[in-house]
């Protein structure tokens, strides 16, 4: 029952969970299937045993160097078994290959832990180690535009040049690092990206004669308006990527 209602709440929430909880529930639910898969591998010894003790009612007395050896070899396969169904970061590993442990604690593990599993599916528990803080000086980062420009199909031709003309210029503006454009495939919509030394250099970009004839032209170009996102990121990411 918990596994089935586990199942329910992560087929409904799965689709609308970011991509943080979806990878926790993708790896919770493999966790889970080993979980299930030892335990499995469990049952299947315990049935082993009793089949093997009725047998030995029904046929009577065996040999005792007969009945060791076969009950060696099913040993082995089980503990095989039990081997290949843990998970590698499982800590019981160790200690079944040490052949330390016990058959009844093992047991008990074994359901504990994917008792724990399937709450963690329940309550969609994200828990992330703390990382470490880079203390930056706000005038280290520099400023990356991004502009999704979609073009009219009839106007591909002169927007290709006003765009050109645009690019020239402002690769010549003081404190432009950098600009790249692409154009998705199959689509007439172009994505401009820009690299500023910092925002203030970009503010008075826009208000430069050159900046301001590629913004009024778009008004004829696009079919949408353009959208613009800015952000911030360390000065120092630049200069190793540019190393």
């Amino acid at each position: 029952m918990s596994i089935l209602k586990a199942m329910d709440k992560t087929k409904k929430d799965y689709q609308e969970s970011t991509h943080l909880e979806q990878f926790v529930t993708r790896f919770l639910l493999k966790e889970t299937t080993n979980q299930l898969h030892s335990l499995q591998s469990s049952l299947e010894c315990a049935m082993e045993t009793t089949a093997e003790q009725t047998r030995q009612e029904k046929q009577g007395p065996v040999k005792p160097d007969i009945l060791s050896i076969q009950l060696s070899g099913r040993r082995s396969n089980r503990r095989l078994q039990r081997n290949n169904s843990l998970s590698p970061n499982n800590p019981l590993l160790s200690l079944v290959n040490s052949g330390v442990y016990d058959e009844d604690g093992l047991w008990t593990v074994q359901v504990n832990r994917l008792q724990k599993l399937i709450d963690r599916l329940e309550q969609k528990e994200i828990r992330m180690d703390p990382v470490e803080e880079e203390v930056l000086e706000s005038k280290s980062h520099i400023l990356i535009v991004q502009r999704q420009l979609t073009v009219l199909e009839e106007e591909l031709d002169e927007f290709r040049l006003a765009l050109r003309q645009y690019m020239e210029c402002a690769c010549a503006q003081t404190g432009c690092l950098h600009i790249a454009v692409q154009r998705l495939a199959n689509e007439s919509r172009f994505i401009l990206y820009e690299f500023w030394e910092h925002n203030n250099v970009w503010k008075n970009h826009l208000q430069t004669n050159y900046s301001k004839t590629f913004q009024r032209g778009n008004v004829d170009f696009l079919e949408t308006p353009e959208t613009i996102t800015t952000m911030l990121v360390p000065a120092s990411w630049w200069v190793l990527n540019n190393n």
